[in-house]
């Protein structure tokens, strides 16, 4: 189920592309707004992508190729700092579905976002995040 600020964040992107957009615009700006939107309701409440907001989770911004277990001054657990993996849209997608799955041991609790789409969205979103 999308949280209710996906419909008014898609309307405010196709507002603002316009007639001027192409279809691949308008396809990652609404993937972009969703994911965003769906991060803020969901995971935001642990993680921040702004380096001025201090959050329970480490920071989001760079994701995406960043070696897992890595984000300086955050205490992850020993089982993630020992994974060896970088964060890759892959990667993403299979912690958002069991990250307790996919690296056993981890601290972070189960969130458990099974929808595919749900989670593409999230990742588009974290692709456009970089330090």
């Amino acid at each position: 189920m999308f949280p209710k600020a996906f419909g008014a964040a898609a309307a405010l992107c196709l507002a603002a592309l316009g007639g001027a957009a192409t279809a691949a615009d308008t396809t990652d700006a609404v993937k972009i707004a969703a994911g965003k939107a769906y991060f803020d309701s969901t995971c935001h409440r642990c993680h921040s992508v702004d380096a001025d907001k201090k959050s329970y989770g480490p920071l989001l911004d760079g994701v995406v190729g960043r070696r897992a277990g890595t984000f300086p001054g955050y205490p992850y657990s020993e089982a993630l700092q020992k994974a060896g993996f970088v964060w890759t849209p892959g990667a993403l997608r299979a912690w958002m579905e069991a990250n307790d799955k996919f690296v056993p041991g981890t601290k972070m609790r189960h969130v458990g976002i099974e929808d595919p789409t749900v989670q593409d969205f999230i990742v588009t979103y974290l692709s456009t995040l970089r330090k």
